[in-house]
């Protein structure tokens, strides 16, 4: 499973970059927004530190004007992939800039129909978010499980990946990857929480005291 990081923050982006975990990164107009700067020298810098995928999203929510904005976000570095919203305008805008050659990661996803047409269109990815289900009182995480298996039936035509979006605890990564899932987009705060076990933390401190009682160096 790949690691994507769901901020625009850039200090966090570089220092979990540096843990050569993270294999790229996903922003939307609120998170752009925390940054308080300017949208397109965000993902720019962004692109900049992360070699893998950078989902730059539209702003528009017609045809036409998305089209525009995917093409100038392409344009920003060839590592940006264009988000757009699961709409009508979305997918046809999808499909177009699928044909241009620009990845496209489609989100706000919450049905395995909708991720269908996602494929259909061409997208590069499509992002169930399973958090905001759980919100409702749905299970997100069997959104997920019907989506692998949808794509799984296909694999000669259907060569979308299935992004899991609205990650909320280790737990949903851990669910998503047994399922088969190609890609989880994850809170700083959650990636780092992966690495987290007090018994890791309990046998670190002992190893630790055990080896201060010997007086020895490795340096």
């Amino acid at each position: 499973m790949k690691f994507f990081i769901d901020t625009a923050d850039i200090d966090q982006i570089r220092d979990l970059a540096g843990s050569g975990l993270v294999d790229g990164v996903t922003t939307n107009p609120s998170l752009v927004a925390k940054s308080g700067r300017n949208f397109l020298e965000v993902i720019e810098e962004i692109c900049g530190i992360v070699d893998g995928p950078v989902s730059a999203e539209v702003a528009a929510l017609d045809h036409a004007t998305m089209l525009k904005e995917g093409r100038r976000l392409a344009q920003i570095a060839g590592n940006v992939c264009v988000k757009v919203p699961l709409t009508w305008d979305g997918l046809k805008t999808t499909r177009a800039l699928a044909d241009e050659g620009t990845p496209v990661n489609v989100t706000l996803c919450f049905s395995a129909a909708q991720a269908i047409l996602a494929a259909k269109a061409g997208a590069a990815f499509v992002s169930p978010f399973v958090g905001r289900l759980d919100d409702i009182g749905h299970e997100g995480m069997d959104l997920i499980a019907d989506i692998v298996e949808i794509f799984a039936a296909y694999p000669d035509t259907i060569d979308t990946e299935v992004l899991v979006a609205s990650v909320r605890t280790p737990v949903h990564v851990i669910q998503a990857a047994k399922m088969g899932a190609h890609v989880a987009t994850l809170p700083p705060a959650v990636l780092r929480q992966l690495a987290l076990h007090p018994l890791t933390d309990k046998g670190l401190a002992a190893f630790v005291k055990d080896w201060e009682g010997t007086g020895q160096s490795i340096l």
